[in-house]
C-alpha cells in the first residue's frame, strides 16, 4: 500500500500539476486538501480538478470564522504591516494551512505533506517552519523545489496529462485570496516600470472609475478587535466581506510594492486588501485617543516586529507569543468607533470616539472652557531645555 501525503490544494497551477507528480514520481497517494480561507471558489469544482489529476481523496476545511478572528483580527489589534504598506493577508493564512495539514496527516494516517510553493518565495519557508513545529516527525516534500518547470512548462504539462487548469500562458499570473486580500504576481508584473493591467484587479474599482460621492463608514472596537460595523454588531467573517465589498467599490486597497522577500530577494508585489487597509486605518484611530504617548510609540515598534515575525513564517515561535502577551495588554482601553470617508482610494479618518479616551477638551481646546494651567508652561520649558542649555554653555565651540 502506497503512503499518503497530504498536499494543500488550492486548485490553481502548481498545486494541480503536483498532484500528478506526486503520484507518478514520488509513488505517494495523493490527499488533496483545500483549506478554505476565503476564496472564491467552489467544493464541487476543486474536488472534481483535484481528483481528475489523480488525487486519491479530496478534503476541505472551512476554518473562515477561525481565519479571522485568531489570524486577522490578532494582526489588526498589533497593527502589522510588513515594510509599512502590506497587511500580510497571505502571510496570516500560511500558519492555519499548515495546522490543517497537520490534522488532516494525522487523521489519515499520513506519513508527509506537502505544497506547491516554489524555492523563490515566502510561503514555502511559512509553511514548512509551521509544519516543523507543529510535527517535526512528517516529511516534507514540495515539488517545485525539487521539479525543474517553470510557469510556461507547467501549462504545457498540465495540457499534456489533461490536467484541468485556469490559467494560460496570456494570463499567467499567480495569485493567492482569501477573505482579507489578493496577491497578485507573475507575467508582465515582474517589471517594477509597468503599471498593473486593468486584468490583476478583482476588489477594487480604478480610483478614476469609482463613485463621486463618498462613502462614510462607522467601525466599533472592543479592546481592539472590530465587533461593529454602522452601528451593529457583525459577525467577523461578515464584518470583512461587508467592509471589502464598500471599500473595494470606492478604489480603497490597492497596493503596488517592492519588497524584500524572506531568501533575500526583491520583489514586485500587488495586492488589494480594501478591507484590511481600512480596518488597520480604522483602528489607529482608537489607539490614537486611548494609548498614551509612551505605548503609542513603543507598540509602533512591536508592530514593525510583528509584521516581520508573520511576514518570516515564525507564528509557533515563543517570540509570537510575548508579542501577542504584549499587544493584548495594549488593547484593553482599544475601544471606541472610528468614522472613516471612502473616497477615489483613500481612506480618511473624520471622526473617532472612544469611552477610555485619553483627550480631554478642557484641556486642548483654546476657547474660554480652556482649563491648562499656562503659568506653569515656563517652568516646564526651562527645565525641559535645562541640559541642552547646560551643555550649550559649557561645550560651546569657539570656531
Amino acid at each position: 500500500m502506497a503512503e499518503k501525503i497530504v498536499l494543500a490544494y488550492s486548485g490553481g497551477l502548481d498545486t494541480a500539476v503536483a498532484i500528478r507528480w506526486l503520484k507518478e514520481e514520488k509513488g505517494y497517494d495523493v490527499v488533496a486538501l483545500t483549506v478554505d480561507v476565503g476564496m472564491d471558489r467552489q467544493r464541487e469544482e476543486l474536488q472534481s480538478r483535484a481528483m481528475a489529476a489523480g488525487a486519491a481523496s479530496f478534503e476541505w476545511s472551512d476554518v473562515q470564522d477561525d481565519f479571522v478572528r485568531h489570524f486577522v483580527f490578532p494582526a489588526v489589534m498589533a497593527g502589522a504591516k510588513y515594510q509599512g504598506v502590506y497587511p500580510l493577508a497571505t502571510a496570516l493564512s500560511r500558519p492555519l494551512i499548515a495546522r490543517e495539514m497537520v490534522e488532516v496527516a494525522r487523521r489519515e494516517g499520513a506519513t508527509a505533506v506537502a505544497h506547491g510553493c516554489t524555492a523563490k518565495g515566502n510561503d514555502q519557508v511559512r509553511l514548512d517552519v509551521s509544519v516543523q513545529a507543529l510535527a517535526p516527525d512528517l516529511t516534507i516534500v514540495a515539488p517545485l523545489r525539487e521539479w525543474d518547470m517553470v510557469r510556461e512548462t507547467q501549462i504545457d504539462y498540465a495540457h499534456e496529462h489533461n490536467i484541468p487548469i485556469n490559467v494560460t500562458k496570456k494570463s499567467p499570473y499567480s495569485i493567492d485570496e482569501n477573505l482579507y486580500g489578493r496577491s497578485i504576481e507573475a507575467g508582465s508584473l515582474e517589471d517594477p516600470w509597468t503599471e498593473p493591467p486593468d486584468d490583476v484587479w478583482l476588489w477594487t474599482k480604478s480610483p478614476a472609475d469609482a463613485p463621486d460621492e463618498a462613502a462614510y463608514v462607522e467601525i466599533g472596537f472592543e479592546q481592539g478587535v472590530p465587533t461593529t460595523l454602522g452601528g451593529e454588531a457583525t459577525d467577523p467573517v461578515g464584518l470583512i466581506n461587508a467592509l471589502s465589498a464598500i471599500a473595494g467599490e470606492h478604489g480603497v486597497g490597492r497596493i503596488d510594492t517592492v519588497e524584500d522577500r524572506l531568501v533575500g530577494i526583491k520583489s514586485r508585489e500587488v495586492y488589494e486588501a480594501p478591507a484590511g487597509v481600512t480596518l488597520l486605518v480604522a483602528h489607529e484611530a482608537i489607539e490614537s485617543l486611548a494609548l498614551s504617548k509612551e505605548q503609542r510609540r513603543f507598540k509602533a515598534q512591536v508592530a514593525q516586529e510583528y509584521a516581520d515575525l508573520v511576514y518570516n513564517g515564525l507564528w509557533y515561535g515563543t517570540h509570537h507569543q510575548d508579542l501577542q502577551a504584549y499587544i493584548r495588554s495594549t488593547q484593553r482601553h482599544v475601544s471606541g468607533t472610528a468614522r472613516l470617508k471612502l473616497h477615489k482610494g483613500a481612506v480618511t479618518v473624520v471622526g473617532r470616539r472612544s469611552p477610555r479616551s485619553l483627550y480631554d477638551f478642557e484641556l486642548a481646546t483654546y476657547d474660554k472652557a480652556d482649563q491648562f494651567d499656562r503659568t506653569a508652561a515656563v517652568g516646564f520649558i526651562d527645565i525641559w531645555g535645562l541640559p541642552v542649555k547646560v551643555q550649550s554653555q559649557a561645550q560651546r565651540s569657539d570656531e
